[in-house]
């Protein structure tokens, strides 16, 4: 099962479940994670259901692509890391 796991600084304001789930697309993973926690949802996407600007998402390592549709495919050992953006010098 593919894992998702959150940043500790948002944990900070609101609780992140650790989440193993059998979604395919990364869409699908969010949203089990935010029926577990929904108040999570309005720290990772806009209103529009599109991934923040200070948001990045990162699958097995890689950045995810499709921050609107939020249709990055998931594998059954895919690891999820969504963590704030850090920009600044």
């Amino acid at each position: 099962m593919a894992r998702i796991e959150f940043t500790p600084q948002l944990h900070r304001f609101v609780e992140t479940p650790v989440l193993d789930t059998a979604a395919t697309q990364l869409g699908d993973g969010l949203a089990a994670a935010f029926a577990i926690n929904p108040r999570l949802r309005g720290y990772i996407l806009d209103d529009q259901g599109h991934v923040r600007p200070n948001v990045v998402v990162f699958i097995d390592g890689r950045r995810a692509r499709d921050l609107r549709g939020l249709t990055d495919p998931l594998g059954p050992d895919s690891r999820v890391h969504v963590l704030q953006a850090l920009s600044g010098g």
